[in-house]
């Protein structure tokens, strides 16, 4: 609502308090006006109050009536909706009818909307209706009844601004999650699915040019800036919000397109490849702690046939997953599910088996992820399903032999050590140390290749059983392979390392070297999550008390935090078509930005990650590295940001 935003008369709209809470007015005096929703709300007599909210619900939907209190009473009932969602007293006495009338009336009446407070109506009675729909399917029934869609349809069609068409999709999402209530919103299906496949495909480009980008205060829209943040907090606080609510809207509209994917509905729409393409680069950021985002989508789609039959024909979209299968993201059983679904369906396998092998058979060794068990036995077997006959329909070498490497590591290999004495495994043990002992004295000496070929004959000599010792092995072959620059090995070894570790993704080591060898192919997520795990093990693994986090590794987090800041593609195309120079002049201001989140964002995902709660003081304390400040250093190298990339790129 561009109009929202000029000066003159809308000033005064825009220039008021937030809207109180419901605890503020409840602590006001009693007035003399009998439909007074705060007065009625302390009416101790339960029959009473049932009858006054009834008629205050009654007159606030009489839509040629004129309240300035609206959007005060319309606050405090979005208070109690989100903290009692399950109350049926409002669902009885008339809520939905009411929001109802609201909604069509803000989405009819622009000169009404534009008046006083009633800017913030819309969006407090459609985030009403998703609270009060959000567990129980009769609320949703009820909702249907009263003609909730229709006007939650206008505000997903962008009638007012994209935060009013963030509770519209989050309550249409509610009511497609029932099946009583589905049909009701699948009347609208067609439109409804282009409309959210467009949202969550342009939604953060939306809130960064409509919001975020926005550098000028008096050029942001006011209603916004105070919903977001309830009138507390500045600049740094509002953008931060809108990463979270932006971040949301995406989710929220992936979630109701998931509504229509499990039940094998518009799958010609949702299938297009762009957006299957689109779908790869949606995960949230780091301010989303519980939606699978894209890949969550991708998953419903690949349990249908025709699901898998598009998902087959993008490189791209498996290319994806496979970085997912082997990455330390929590979604990463998500991308495994994806290319074993793919594998299993034999009209898809052989268009899909030349990519996903050589990411699959790092996976081979993996025993469990989170409460999946026996995950590298499921993997080894839809590999080498046929593996006799495949031998003739596969043309890629690479891909041939790995499949032969994995039959003779999971089949011939477990054959011959099947009968393997203690003894025998003990003696294998000490020649493997052994070994792997001389490789390293050879690696110190600068002999990485002669240092490689010693780790392989460790790895050939040691038995499937020792695992610890098999992941020490590869890890220092990854080693090996990062100084000579080869990333692509150095993350399969590192990976095979990490599927071996107790429990999985576990090995500090493994992780950094991942880590680095993710930033060299500019994978910036994977790189991210690895190297915030990394944190983990070497925070949960010292009993010193006051733990530093290595520079380097807070090092890695900024810069791949700078990488796969929510809004960087939005902020790079917005830079690119505006020609005003302060909108092209925000990278500083970005980076600082970053910088100052940095802390916060680390915090989450550790707590995520089940770091120890100790790590609070550890972030909160200045970092020490050969005696400078780390807060010293950093503002250091924003003054040279050239020689910084040059230091960052030789690691």
């Amino acid at each position: 609502m561009d109009s929202l935003n000029k000066k003159g008369k809308m000033t005064s709209i825009f220039n008021t308090t937030p809207p109180k809470t419901i605890n503020d007015m409840v602590m006001d005096q009693m007035c003399n006006n009998p439909c007074c929703f705060f007065c009625i709300m302390k009416e101790p007599d339960t029959s009473s109050r049932r009858s006054g909210l009834a008629t205050c619900f009654k007159e606030m939907s009489v839509i040629n009536r004129d309240d300035q209190q609206h959007v005060l009473v319309l606050s405090g009932l979005w208070n109690i909706a989100m903290a009692q969602p399950d109350d049926p007293e409002f669902i009885s006495l008339g809520i939905f009818d009411c929001m109802v009338s609201l909604l069509e009336k803000g989405t009819n009446d622009r000169s009404w909307l534009l008046r006083d407070q009633n800017i913030y109506i819309p969006y407090y009675a459609a985030h009403v209706i998703g609270s009060y729909t959000m567990n129980k399917v009769e609320f949703a029934e009820k909702a249907v009844l009263a003609g909730v869609i229709p006007p939650l349809m206008e505000l997903l069609r962008g009638k007012i601004s994209w935060v009013e068409q963030r509770v519209a999709v989050r309550a249409l999402g509610h009511l497609a999650s029932y099946e009583r209530t589905f049909e009701a919103v699948a009347a609208y299906e067609e439109e409804l699915v282009r409309l959210t496949m467009n949202l969550a495909s342009t939604c953060l480009d939306q809130v960064y040019t409509k919001f975020v980008g926005v550098k000028d205060d008096n050029k942001r829209s006011k209603y916004h800036c105070d919903l977001l943040t309830r009138g507390v907090g500045g600049l740094e606080m509002e953008n931060r919000k809108a990463e979270e609510w932006a971040s949301q809207l995406q989710c929220w509209s992936l979630y109701l397109l998931n509504c229509f994917a499990c039940k094998e509905r518009s799958l010609n729409l949702i299938c297009n490849q762009g957006f299957l393409v689109d779908l790869c680069g949606m995960w949230g950021g780091l301010v989303n702690h519980s939606s699978p985002a894209g890949v969550g989508l991708i998953r419903i789609l690949c349990y249908s046939k025709y699901g898998r039959q598009n998902i087959s024909e993008s490189k791209q979209v498996l290319e994806n997953l496979c970085h997912l299968s082997r990455s330390s993201d929590d979604w990463q059983y998500m991308g495994i599910d994806c290319l074993l679904l793919l594998l299993k369906d034999i009209d898809t396998r052989y268009k899909v088996i030349e990519i996903v092998t050589m990411f699959l058979i790092d996976l081979v060794e993996l025993k469990s992820l989170g409460d999946r068990s026996n995950l590298g036995e499921n993997i080894t077997k839809t590999l080498i399903l046929d593996y006799k006959q495949s031998k003739f329909r596969i043309k890629n070498s690479h891909v041939l032999k790995a499949l032969q490497q994995t039959w003779e590591l999971k089949v011939e290999r477990r054959k011959r050590e099947k009968t393997m004495s203690v003894e025998k495994i003990e003696e294998k043990r000490v020649l493997v140390n052994l070994i792997k002992q001389q490789a390293n004295h050879v690696f110190w000496l600068g002999d990485v290749e002669e240092a490689i070929k010693m780790y392989n004959e460790a790895l050939d000599t040691c038995p499937s059983k020792l695992r610890k010792e098999r992941t020490v092995l590869y890890s220092n072959r990854a080693q090996c392979y990062l100084l000579l620059r080869d990333p692509d090995a150095a993350i399969r070894d590192s990976t095979r390392a990490l599927c071996l570790s107790n429990p999985t993704n576990s090995h500090g080591k493994s992780l950094w070297r991942r880590s680095q060898a993710y930033d060299m192919k500019g994978l910036a997520k994977e790189s991210l999550m690895d190297c915030i795990m990394f944190i983990n093990s070497v925070t949960t693994t010292t009993t010193n008390k006051r733990v530093k986090i290595p520079y380097y590794a807070a090092r890695m987090i900024s810069k791949q935090m700078e990488a796969t800041w929510l809004f960087v593609n939005a902020q790079s195309k917005f830079t690119r078509s505006d020609d005003d120079y302060e909108i092209s002049s925000n990278e500083d201001d970005h980076q600082l930005e970053c910088d100052e989140m940095m802390r916060q964002m680390m915090m989450m995902m550790m707590e995520k990650k089940s770091i120890a709660s100790g790590l609070s003081t550890i972030i909160e304390e200045p970092l020490i590295v050969k005696g400078k400040n780390w807060r010293e250093m950093e503002r250091a190298r924003r003054r040279n940001k050239t020689a910084f990339n040059v230091m960052a790129r030789s690691m």
